[in-house]
């Protein structure tokens, strides 16, 4: 099989597929059905996490080190662990990335990275991918500032695949393979723009009671 490119990762998400590596590097393609999904709108921050936010203890960043976040999320979370995240994976997402298709949303302390996420936006849909935190908190707050981009930009679809403890306690729910197709497709006729909105516009508030 020929190596992963950008192109290939872009026809993959418009027809609702994405590739992971097997432990050998063997690349495989998916398409879950039912397809995990975190509605946009009904998302809020958990109240373990508001007291967080409001103490501003991170900063976030938008694109500064994609390869970077990628990598640290390539790392097994435990020695039983393999990675599904593999350099040919790093190679094409970080080429996507140069295309201002993929993207990184990091928290840092101190300029250090300390956690973040990074996924895929095509159209109005995000394609979320992989988080890390090195800190209590650093990813959560990475994805609370990705779900304020999104609806700053009127973003329709949050794609996460499949349903586990980790996205749903941000509200991910499951649906249907053919459900999550009909709203793809939607999402991929409408174009929105992942820009990075200035923090402290959306940042300089106290989460919600």
């Amino acid at each position: 099989m020929s190596k992963l490119t950008a192109d290939d990762l872009i026809y993959g998400y418009i027809n609702g597929i994405f590739p992971m590596a097997d432990a050998d590097g063997t690349l495989y393609w998916y398409s879950p059905d039912p397809r995990a999904v975190i509605p946009i709108e009904t998302y809020k921050p958990s109240h373990s996490l508001r007291p967080v936010l409001n103490k501003k203890q991170f900063e976030v960043r938008i694109d500064a080190d994609f390869e970077q976040v990628m990598r640290n999320c390539a790392v097994p979370r435990s020695t039983h662990d393999n990675t599904w995240i593999s350099e040919e994976i790093i190679s094409a997402y970080t080429l996507l990335h140069q295309m201002g298709l993929a993207h990184s949303v990091e928290t840092y302390i101190d300029d250090r990275l300390v956690g973040g996420l990074y996924g895929v936006a095509l159209g109005t849909a995000f394609f979320g991918e992989s988080m890390f935190h090195h800190v209590d908190n650093a990813s959560k707050v990475a994805f609370h500032y990705l779900i304020m981009t999104l609806r700053e930009q009127k973003f329709e679809l949050l794609d996460t695949q499949f349903i586990n403890d980790n996205v749903r306690r941000f509200g991910a729910i499951e649906i249907s393979k053919n459900q999550y197709l009909r709203q793809l497709k939607n999402a991929l006729r409408r174009k929105a723009r992942f820009s990075d909105p200035l923090v402290e516009h959306l940042f300089n508030f106290h989460a919600e009671d």
